[in-house]
């Protein structure tokens, strides 16, 4: 992840779930199929996270030139905050994703597929958490590289994994085939949206191989559903 100075300001919500490893064969090479996964609604989903419980020690910026405006929030087996989405476009080298379109571009992620590699932006739906620090430590709150993340905007819910960190005191950002799926401008220069988004990661929870899109709708829509009834 890159720090930006695109203005994209703070407004949407994210959570966290409890669960397990759910193993899985598919390669996740292709991209995600709809932009409504699960059978989960995006509207049940929101009603749960209305109020924030502040469970980080401070709150984060959503650019480097804007104020620190959004919470880590907690409910029942998850965490959530709402924010802007800026584009994620590190990992393996693609023909959207390199040098030339992105002049942020990082060719690693924090976490790997299953062969040591790392992600691919433009085809896996990944979400990028603040890497750890005083305001907040994602691991010491049960998110994993691997997590399962509902991510909602205009009435859709595509689920991601937690696939990337990044600066410490910016919050907001998911990779190219995330914001694809959502009807977000992908462009990583200049697209993502100013906000709307709603990040729900599931604690606990780790999509084995963290490569497989198929793997985190179905263990997604299970942990979603979990929190429906838990909260």
């Amino acid at each position: 992840m890159r720090i930006r100075t695109l203005t994209l300001a703070a407004a949407s919500g994210a959570v966290l779930l409890a669960a397990g490893v759910l193993p899985a064969q598919a390669s996740g090479t292709a991209g995600p199929a709809s932009t409504q996964e699960g059978s989960v609604s995006a509207a049940d989903l929101l009603a749960k996270v209305t109020s924030c419980q502040q469970i980080s020690n401070g709150k984060y910026r959503t650019d480097e030139e804007t104020s620190a405006t959004v919470p880590v929030c907690g409910k029942n087996g998850a965490v959530f905050w709402k924010a802007d989405m800026d584009i994620d476009c590190d990992g393996q080298r693609t023909s959207k994703c390199n040098e030339d379109t992105d002049p942020w571009y990082q060719d690693d992620t924090a976490f790997h597929q299953s062969n040591g590699k790392p992600l691919k932006a433009d085809s896996l739906p990944y979400v990028v958490v603040p890497s750890s620090s005083s305001t907040w430590n994602y691991s010491g709150a049960g998110i994993k590289g691997g997590g399962v993340v509902a991510v909602i905007y205009n009435g859709k819910v595509e689920y991601a994994v937690v696939g990337d960190t990044g600066p410490t005191k910016i919050i907001g950002e998911a990779s190219y085939a995330t914001a694809q799926a959502l009807g977000i401008d992908s462009n990583p220069e200049t697209g993502g949206t100013d906000s709307g988004v709603t990040y729900i990661l599931f604690k606990n929870s780790q999509v084995s191989p963290i490569e497989s899109h198929s793997a985190a709708v179905t263990l997604g829509d299970r942990l979603a559903k979990q929190f429906l009834q838990n909260n």
